[in-house]
């Protein structure tokens, strides 16, 4: 897989951690016998942009011994060399001046996530050497690493107000701009870390058209300049790969798929559980005469193998799943039992038997640690799983993900929509977005009749009209998008190895699940889910196929490597892209690219999804509420 944004940034973090050595002189697997430690210091962004690349004990590999933030009241340690790895602004470069004057480390290695101006540079050398202290700064380094990936096919800006800064009516130009050079930055730093430099295509005339152009001059400039980014960083890509697509999109492509509810585990633990950044928080019910509740934190990424193998599955399969994978942990648990049972033949020559139990016993005390993360695995989605199903439970949301999907296929009318939106299930908030989905989704614009009786039932279950306004107003004025088409033994085995080993093997047999989770889901549909695909994907399907295709034609096309306005539609099919969504994007539109570029014939494509921010639905209508009030499609609260 050669578009793998996810290993491309941890590679770049982790030759920053070794002091930005050449990629031949990181070897992570001695990393931890070095002798050099290092303080790391990070800001809010760049500690968000580690979150889902390295974990601590990873860091420590590396050397790292303490990681601090650099807004923090830190003590000197001179002995010890500090990689800074942080944003670009003036409080930071304010406060690394403040600490290189103070000789809080004996070297500074210095990383910002994105190119530092030239202005702050100045700044930041005119500091260092007012206060004597310009031997401490070892190095000075652009990383162009100012993005947060979540999976290898999946990439994030971290910039969850731009859909709103696009489209507040009382933005300044200079508000939209500044809006619009933070997202090419952003997709910059992602085609530096990857080192291609893409063909670009995206419809005319919004918000990724305007992407578009500033991202293609910021790439020409690069490729003019005395040393590319691209070069360096592409220098281990095979020269006969073709160059991958990239695909921008402005969010009022298509609304209702942000909105919309979900029925697979992926979109359905982001949307309900509210995922952010790979972690996910659960709050424990209070305990009888205490205030508060408890919460736990679990994090889910591809080295989860649950997470990964199932994650593009319907809900009640995910029940079945976790029984299956308890039936597996079992079976060990029970060959381990039978490996150091205590049976031994008389006959036997004694110093077999011995040899024999120890092989045996030994097998068991190293398997140890993997039935440890197999159970917490299990465990950790045993519990996601029954959050789920409470919420589907007490709001009905397989309910109205199947009346969604009928009227993405056209074949919901308003009064199956008010049918359900005047049952007692769901939360106001997700009959809100049911009728926002029947909005947007309709073949002919509503009728004021068939608005105002969707209207009476909001306002009946207290949702909020602001967002309703401003979709219906936008729906009208036709400027967003439409769908298309036995422990016993085993523990007096052990217990000549330890205490310890007796213990844990102990604990792993002594948990149990009580009532499986499948029985618990009998009651919940079991629907077709997938079917649909996300107009993004039809499009991109189009685009990579390359041939004529009267809905991509008049699409914009930039190639930086070619002469300003020469560029024409490119030839296909492509076999890699890179889909961008300007506005923020969300785990079904990532799920529908995904699931078709692995099914495509005649041989599979590589997608990586990327957006400003992934929106889970209500926060989305939070946004649409806003704009709402500050378009005056609603009246301002009061």
């Amino acid at each position: 897989m050669v578009l793998n944004v996810r290993q491309r940034q941890a590679d770049a973090v982790v030759r920053m951690l070794h002091f930005n050595a050449p990629p031949a002189a990181v070897k992570p697997s001695a990393a931890g016998d070095e002798d050099v430690y290092k303080v790391l210091v990070l800001d809010r962004w760049t500690k968000d942009i580690l979150a889902p690349l390295l974990h601590v004990n990873e860091l420590r590999k590396h050397g790292v011994t303490l990681h601090l933030m650099l807004d923090t009241e830190r003590q000197p340690i001179p002995d010890v060399p500090a990689v800074y790895f942080v944003q670009p602004s003036e409080a930071s470069v304010a406060r690394i001046v403040e600490d290189v004057q103070r000789g809080l480390y004996d070297a500074f290695h210095l990383n910002f996530s994105t190119h530092i101006p030239r202005p702050l540079m100045e700044k930041l050398a005119a500091g260092v050497v007012a206060g004597n202290a310009a031997a401490r700064v070892a190095r000075v380094y652009d990383q162009h690493n100012r993005f947060l990936t979540l999976e290898p096919s999946l990439f994030t800006l971290g910039l969850p107000d731009t859909y709103l800064q696009l489209n507040d009516p009382a933005a300044q130009d200079s508000q939209i701009e500044a809006a619009v050079s933070a997202v090419v930055d952003g997709l910059f730093c992602v085609l530096a870390t990857l080192g291609v430099v893409p063909i670009m295509r995206c419809p005319k005339g919004g918000a990724a058209e305007h992407v578009a152009a500033a991202l293609d001059a910021k790439l020409r400039d690069a490729l003019a300049g005395r040393t590319s980014l691209f070069s360096e960083a592409g220098a281990g890509l095979a020269a006969s790969l073709h160059r991958p697509l990239l695909c921008l999109f402005d969010r009022n492509f298509e609304l209702s798929v942000v909105l919309q509810h979900a029925w697979t585990y992926k979109p359905l633990v982001h949307d309900v559980l509210s995922m952010h950044l790979n972690r996910v928080t659960l709050h424990d019910a209070p305990a009888p005469g205490q205030p508060g509740s408890g919460k736990k934190n679990y994090e889910v990424d591809d080295a989860d193998f649950f997470w990964s193998g199932h994650g593009k599955e319907q809900f009640p399969m995910i029940a079945e799943q976790v029984e299956a994978e308890l039936s597996k942990y079992k079976q060990a648990i029970e060959e381990l039992n039978r490996k150091t049972g205590s049976h031994i033949d008389p006959l036997a020559d004694p110093n077999d038997i011995m040899k024999n139990n120890t092989r045996s016993l030994m097998s068991a005390v190293s398997s140890l640690p993997e039935l440890t993360e197999r159970k917490r695995v299990i465990d950790k989605h045993t519990n996601l799983a029954t959050a789920l199903l409470g919420a589907i439970k007490s709001r009905q949301l397989d309910a109205f993900y199947a009346l969604e999907e009928e009227c993405i296929a056209g074949k919901a009318d308003v009064a199956a929509v008010a049918r359900q939106m005047g049952s007692p299930a769901g939360t106001p908030t997700d009959k809100l977005r049911l009728a926002l989905v029947w909005l947007l989704t309709c073949e002919a614009v509503p009728t004021e009749a068939e608005c105002q009786q969707v209207e009476g039932l909001l306002a009946g279950c207290g949702a909020d009209m602001a967002a309703w306004s401003y979709v219906k107003r936008m729906r009208r004025l036709n400027l967003t998008g439409k769908q298309q088409p036995g422990s016993a033994s085993v523990a007096d085995g052990l217990s000549g190895f330890g205490g310890a080993a007796q213990s844990q093997l102990t604990n792993l047999l002594g948990t149990t699940f009580g009532q499986g989770l499948s029985s618990l889901t009998k009651g919940v549909k079991n629907l077709l889910a997938g079917e649909q695909q996300a107009a993004v994907t039809v499009a991109v399907e189009a685009l990579m196929d390359g041939k004529p295709n009267p809905d991509t034609d008049a699409y914009a096309t930039f190639d930086p490597k070619l002469p300003a306005g020469r560029a024409q539609r490119p030839a296909g099919p492509f076999k890699e892209a890179l889909v961008f969504m300007v506005g923020g994007g969300n785990y079904l539109e990532y799920e529908s690219l995904s699931c078709w570029a692995s099914r495509s014939q005649p041989a599979a494509k590589h997608i990586v999804y990327g957006a400003t921010d992934l929106m889970a639905g209500e926060a989305f209508l939070g946004t649409l509420s806003t704009l709402g009030y500050k378009s005056g499609a609603a009246p301002a609260p009061q």
